[in-house]
């Protein structure tokens, strides 16, 4: 009876839970492509959570399987409001396949790291199933897959130009960015009455719209119209030319609403909601989830996306470092919405009272973990701002860097009788940190990086310098790679004197738009001289909706519209990719002949010092010549 009781603690997922709390109708039934996970960092729970707090009944189905009589999806009957269908925390395009294409034999966000447990293009799918079971149900688009795939995109995995998700998955509405506030507001509506047909004013939100209909007026909103579909289909300088709008609304406080036409209907974006302030982000991380997987999942073994982050805390949202091949900003915004310190010392409690919790906390993070509380000095300045990097070419002059209240956090945390370390897994922005990049920072950087290292890192501090050629740098919206040698000198300095042994570990990307062969060769001899052997190195994997993804399909950057190279064939990927691995034997030879065939003999004698085998070669010779 016990664990029957227990069960209610989750969200509803079987017809017989759901009768369990009393329920014989849903408000609303969720989707997802994840299994569920009730724990703030998992956005099917939040939003069920919300549902949940705003007094309507609303159940989850995980992973349903769409390959059989589809009884998943019926087995809940129809919701009375809508279905709300999300491929999980990841792009099931990324979820399943690497940067080469090949698929993947895991899943992290499914038990047993079992893959094949959620379609490719789960969206689409889930959304086209439930329009054929219950054709007159509306169906709500969200999450990651839905929110940067609302426009014109390109898919790696097609290789095509695809319009909007909405019309590929034939849903009634998408809400895009993290949605708790548009899905409150949708509920608001519907609760008075409103028919769904008729929420076009929801921030946040977009939808198919027949032309001949006409744009609902609003006049709070300006209007931009963007090159069509069709136009960026037949000319890629459009497609590119549409990115820096879109990614200009999306980073404004002051948004325009954006049209764009596909065939005889017109797309239209809402302006997005401004971003969370402390009271409102608190509210739903505040909410009641047992922080744990639903129970009927314990003999399917550990789903490993959660074993991760468990025992961590999401401190803040948002990211304005505006990487050019980062989605973070496009969804969660470049404005860091950060939670209360109490709401975050409630959490820590919470954590440290789970049974299997031995003392460590994995992560006190964020997207960057040290952004937290940091916004603009006048709010008045980012108000009128469109810029997509608030520290990219330079650090704003408006922005205030000041780490005085992340460190505050840390000390408290540290200072938790049950907590016997608290990790910072999260990777920190070092730009932020050296005095050569942040030139008007205060002294707390110096105060943070002493308390970091001291008392946060596990053995590794993870940065993201991904670069070392300029121009590279440039398009990524990084900072040179002058500025991570300065940190890590400072790494190095209190690393040595506090006898701290820890090791900084760089990331970095080939095949980046704007990347050569020469440049992953210096790339090379520049970190093999700062002392790496590299190991954690990506190749670059366009995915939809950035200022990247759109360089490689189209080959113009979208702010300047000038031609950049890109990588794009297998070859070329590998061997930009095969340039990380030096210091393996089997690369060798091959580096030696690439660098003498493209006549840099320099790189070639800083990669790999001198060739013995020429060099004995060429004394042979010599010996020869003498006795002659």
């Amino acid at each position: 009876m016990k664990e029957l009781q227990d069960i209610t603690k989750w969200l509803p997922t079987t017809k017989k839970e759901v009768e369990m709390r009393g329920w014989s109708e849903l408000d609303v039934i969720l989707i997802s492509g994840d299994a569920y996970v009730d724990h703030p960092s998992f956005g099917p729970a939040v939003i069920g959570r919300i549902i949940e707090n705003e007094g309507y009944r609303v159940a989850i189905i995980s992973q349903p399987n769409w390959q059989d009589d589809l009884r998943d999806f019926k087995k809940l009957g129809k919701p009375g409001f809508f279905f709300g269908v999300t491929a999980g925390c990841m792009d099931s395009m990324v979820n399943h396949y690497t940067a080469n294409k090949r698929l993947r034999s895991t899943d992290a966000y499914t038990p047993g790291g079992k893959s094949g447990f959620r379609p490719d293009y789960a969206v689409n799918t889930y959304s086209k199933i439930l329009k054929s079971i219950y054709p007159d149900v509306p169906v709500i688009i969200g999450g990651i897959e839905a929110s940067l795939r609302r426009i014109t995109h390109y898919d790696y995995w097609s290789d095509q130009l695809i319009p909007s998700i909405l019309t590929t998955s034939g849903a009634d509405l998408l809400v895009y960015g993290m949605g708790e506030m548009p899905l409150k507001e949708i509920l608001k509506l519907l609760s008075k009455g409103v028919p769904f047909h008729q929420l076009t004013m929801v921030k946040q939100t977009a939808y198919i719209r027949d032309q001949s209909k006409g744009i609902p007026k609003n006049k709070n909103w300006k209007d931009i119209v963007i090159n069509s579909h069709q136009n960026c289909v037949e000319d890629k300088k459009a497609f590119a030319a549409n990115f820096k709008q879109v990614e200009q609304e999306s980073n404004k406080v002051f948004a325009d609403r954006i049209i764009q036409n596909i065939a005889k209907s017109s797309l239209i974006i809402n302006p997005p909601f401004q971003t969370m302030t402390e009271k409102e982000i608190d509210t739903f991380f505040d909410l009641p989830y047992t922080r744990l997987p639903h129970p009927k999942y314990k003999k399917r073994g550990a789903i490993p996306a959660y074993e991760m982050i468990k025992f961590s805390i999401n401190m803040h949202r948002g990211c304005f470092g505006g990487c050019s091949f980062c989605t973070i900003s496009a969804h969660q915004g470049k404005f860091i919405a950060s939670r209360s310190q109490k709401s975050i010392l409630n959490e820590v409690d919470q954590v440290v009272n789970m049974p299997d919790f031995k003392g460590y906390i994995s992560d006190l993070g964020g997207p960057s973990a040290n952004m937290y509380k940091m916004k603009g000095a006048v709010q008045e300045i980012c108000d009128k701002c469109s810029a997509p990097s608030c520290i990219h070419p330079v650090i704003c002059s408006n922005l205030d860097t000041s780490h005085s209240q992340i460190i505050a956090i840390y000390r408290k945390v540290d200072a938790h009788p049950k907590v016997k370390k608290a990790f910072v897994g999260s990777g920190i922005r070092h730009d932020l940190l050296t005095k050569s990049y942040n030139k008007k920072a205060d002294a707390s950087i110096d105060d943070y990086l002493l308390q970091l290292l001291t008392r946060h890192v596990s053995g590794r501090l993870k940065v993201a310098p991904e670069h070392t050629s300029a121009d590279t740098l440039k398009i990524m919206r990084k900072p040179l790679f002058d500025h991570f040698k300065a940190f890590k000198k400072q790494f190095d300095d209190i690393d040595r004197k506090f006898g701290l042994n820890q090791q900084l570990v760089p990331y970095f990307i080939s095949g980046h738009p704007g990347c050569r062969e020469e440049d992953m060769a210096n790339l090379a001899v520049e970190t093999r001289e700062l002392g790496f052997k590299l190991e954690y190195v990506q190749d670059f994997t366009p995915t939809p909706m950035t200022v990247a993804t759109v360089m490689y399909y189209s080959d113009y950057h979208p702010y300047t519209l000038k031609k950049h190279y890109t990588a794009k064939s297998k070859q070329e990927k590998i061997t930009q990719h095969r340039f990380f691995f030096w210091y393996k034997k089997e690369n060798q030879n091959w580096i030696r002949k690439r660098l003498i065939n493209a006549k840099r003999p320099n790189l070639l004698k800083r990669l790999l010092g001198p060739d013995k085998k020429g060099l004995n070669q060429q004394t042979r010779s010599r010996n020869k010549t003498l006795r002659h």
